[in-house]
């Protein structure tokens, strides 16, 4: 029964949290469109958000001693997490979202498995399955159908753009930090405070020579702080406490339900359109990706 109440909280965290994080999308909506500088907005969330969590990293005389005794190549590794999760990654969704409709962006992460995928295949660390290419052919079919009929305006296109640098460095980051957590067999605490540090900073600082601090009003502040603190920092502890419960499978396909969730929130709360054509359009490309994300945690004795 203790086991049963463990695994229900469990899920209930991991909900909660891809509800955070699906919110988030509404939030820096709202903030862009009160005219905060994308990549500032950025720097601003995540060099907070890394300051509320490196006191958890300091505090704690373990990760403490880890933080001392981590050599420059690890070190290195870090900034390379950092600056390619956070100041490409985030940098460019923040860019993205500045030019297209939330679900439109959500969509285009969702590509990220595919990408993943592909990348193993082509290095010969993960085989791409039959059905993993099906699951691929199905979310190519779901982004055709979302997409249709082909129509873009002359301001998304920078939007697209930034969107495919988000998608391309997202994948990239997903196998790189997948390497760093199994190599270095480093805290997740450790490695996010302070690759979030490193990467935020930087995005910071970029986004204050290149477009300036903007005019950051009471509500302004209190939307970074909700992200930095609440969607960021607690959601994350949240999530990698539920990660101790629940597999792999399980997490993925909990995850998997931020697409509707972002679809949904936007268009009650910004009014993005949400039609027949899109719904089945997101159905589509959230099978096709559960299918490429799920198959390598099956058993080969059930492929």
């Amino acid at each position: 029964m203790k086991t049963n109440k463990t695994h229900l909280i469990a899920v209930s965290q991991a909900l909660l949290v891809t509800f955070l994080w699906s919110t988030s999308w509404v939030f820096i909506k709202i903030g862009l469109e009160s005219e905060l500088p994308a990549v500032t907005f950025a720097g601003l969330r995540y060099t907070l958000a890394a300051f509320c969590l490196l006191p958890f990293a300091i505090l704690n005389p373990t990760h403490r001693q880890t933080l001392r005794e981590l050599p420059a190549r690890t070190w290195w590794e870090l900034t390379g997490l950092g600056i390619i999760f956070y100041t490409l990654t985030q940098g460019a969704q923040f860019v993205s979202l500045s030019f297209l409709p939330s679900a439109t962006l959500s969509l285009l992460l969702n590509f990220s498995p595919i990408f993943i995928a592909i990348y193993g295949m082509i290095s010969h660390s993960e085989s791409t399955s039959l059905t993993q290419w099906g699951g691929i052919l199905v979310t190519v079919i779901g982004a055709l159908i979302y997409f249709a009929p082909l129509s873009i305006e002359e301001g998304q296109i920078i939007g697209l753009l930034a969107g495919l640098v988000a998608l391309s460095a997202n994948a990239a980051s997903s196998v790189f930090g997948r390497y760093i957590n199994t190599q270095e067999k480093l805290n997740p605490l450790v490695v996010t405070s302070v690759s979030m540090g490193i990467g935020g900073i930087i995005m910071l600082i970029i986004g204050n020579l290149t477009q300036g601090m903007g005019r950051l009003n009471l509500t302004q502040w209190a939307i970074i702080g909700w992200l930095a603190i609440i969607n960021t920092a607690i959601a994350f502890t949240l999530w990698n406490k539920s990660l101790q419960t629940l597999t792999a499978v399980e997490s993925s396909i909990i995850n998997g339900t931020m697409l509707p969730q972002i679809a949904i929130l936007a268009w009650i709360f910004l009014g993005e359109p949400l039609g027949g054509k899109e719904i089945l359009g997101l159905i589509f490309v959230l099978i096709g990706t559960l299918i490429v994300q799920l198959w390598r945690y099956l058993p080969t004795s059930e492929r």
